[in-house]
């Protein structure tokens, strides 16, 4: 994608709430006692999140209605980067999956899920997809393999009651990494709370690295006659990591909590005890919804700050038929992608029925800022429709709607990513709990750890 490709920009719309936990079994029965054929699906919200098990089973319940002859099991498998492959391999996954932004390259040259864009193509409006939506999910010959939902970028959150206590301007959150390090130095000696906080474990301080060296100016993987090798020692990523050496050792401005995940880090924000992360407005939902967020006005968001990069990861989760899927399961598949992610991203009609659903809990959050699937114009309607239902404080994100309009946007490493996390959060542990961890040789020790794996899976 070039990066004049890469610009978009951002406008408010639904967001349903996409966290989910827990597993379910997946068993071999392909047909419903009547004879139906059924079709097992990723994507159902866990008991935990009320409003978005209602919509997923109202979904249901009209899909079959449009659908005589099908029936739909939703379950509540996530992706887990230890287990899927084989899992994958074994064919013991469901007829949809729902993975991270980070697979879908790997598993189309892997041959692991199956094209869909014959019948992608039969839906009126395919026509009108952003099409930076769709290149991380399409191969070199435009082929598509996947729909998108709730599609975002990085922006830097922040404590807004925090930064008026440490006498900074909550409507101007800092736009460079230089302005970060001085806020989130203020935050920690005016309120005793972290500052900043970096993920570190479970494959998210690769994440979240990646994300801050693309702000530097830095890339992380690129591919040459066809191979995909790390390039973890550019001197990008190793000005980004040094920042955050230096904001642990020299400014003590993040914190006592070191090893976190992404909601260790958003249970501690929405205790107000964190200043400042990287993350995406849906993360609102996680410290509203999941953690109870006790003033969510205090949330707010804005463009990924930079030092170079003019840039900001951008990800999502991606719907997609394995290979395992028999030929009237893959069709019926289909339907449903296009029923349930497509079509709702698209119709006003539906967007504002399911904002209206939601916004009828109050726990919900309707109204969070994701990137436009379908063309500018389109959106302005989905908008409009959704606007009278939305229960978010809609000035608090315009720091990121209008910032991020002026950043590129950049997929996460094209080819198993995952393994370059995995080697990245080992480097983040050390810069963050070692003195003298000495950045050079923590980056070269990764590049050739992860180059080794990605050069055995290309064989």
């Amino acid at each position: 994608m070039s990066r004049t490709s890469r610009r978009a920009a951002v406008l408010g719309c639904i967001a349903v709430a996409v966290t989910l936990t827990g597993c379910s079994s997946v068993t071999p029965g392909r047909a419903g006692s009547g004879g139906d054929l059924v079709l097992r699906v990723q994507g159902m919200p866990p008991a935990t999140d009320k409003p978005g098990l209602a919509l997923f089973k109202q979904q249901v319940a009209d899909f079959e209605k449009a659908n005589p002859g099908i029936k739909v099991k939703g379950s509540t498998t996530v992706f887990d980067p230890l287990t899927f492959s084989a899992k994958l391999s074994g064919g013991s996954v469901e007829d949809v999956i729902k993975v991270p932004l980070t697979e879908p390259q790997r598993l189309i040259q892997q041959k692991q899920v199956q094209p869909i864009t014959g019948q992608l193509q039969t839906w009126d409006h395919f026509k009108e997809f952003n099409p930076q939506v769709l290149q991380p999910v399409s191969d070199s010959s435009g082929d598509v393999f996947g729909v998108p939902q709730n599609p975002y970028a990085q922006g830097l959150v922040y404590n807004r009651d925090l930064f008026e206590k440490a006498g900074l301007d909550p409507d101007k959150p800092p736009t460079t990494w230089e302005e970060v390090r001085a806020a989130a130095k203020r935050i920690s000696e005016k309120t005793g709370k972290a500052g900043f906080v970096h993920e570190s474990k479970d494959n998210q301080g690769g994440w979240q690295l990646t994300m801050l060296a693309y702000a530097f100016g830095g890339e992380l993987e690129k591919q040459q006659g066809g191979t995909y090798t790390a390039t973890l020692t550019g001197p990008e990523t190793k000005k980004a990591l040094s920042l955050l050496k230096d904001m642990r050792w020299k400014d003590d401005s993040l914190g006592r909590n070191l090893l976190n995940n992404q909601n260790d880090v958003v249970k501690q924000f929405a205790a107000g005890q964190v200043g400042m992360f990287m993350g995406s407005p849906g993360t609102f939902r996680l410290a509203k919804m999941q953690f109870g967020m006790e003033n969510p006005d205090a949330f707010g968001v804005g463009a990924m700050p930079q030092s170079g990069g003019n840039a900001t990861l951008t990800g999502g989760d991606i719907y997609m038929v394995p290979k395992s899927a028999d030929k009237k399961h893959a069709a019926a598949a289909v339907k449903w992608l296009t029923f349930a992610y497509a079509q709702p991203q698209y119709s006003t009609e539906i967007a504002a029925q399911q904002a209206k659903a939601l916004a009828a809990d109050p726990k919900s959050a309707v109204g969070v800022p994701t990137l436009p699937v379908f063309d500018a114009g389109r959106q302005k309607q989905i908008d409009a429709a959704v606007r009278p239902y939305a229960n978010v404080k809609q000035e608090n994100f315009r720091p990121y709607t209008e910032g991020l309009s002026k950043l590129d946007l950049k997929p996460e490493p094209p080819y198993q990513a995952q393994q370059l996390y995995t080697a990245l959060d080992s480097v983040v542990q050390s810069v963050l709990t070692k003195r003298g961890a000495d950045v050079d040789a923590l980056l070269a020790a990764a590049e050739k750890d992860v180059n080794t794996k990605l050069s055995a899976g290309q064989k």
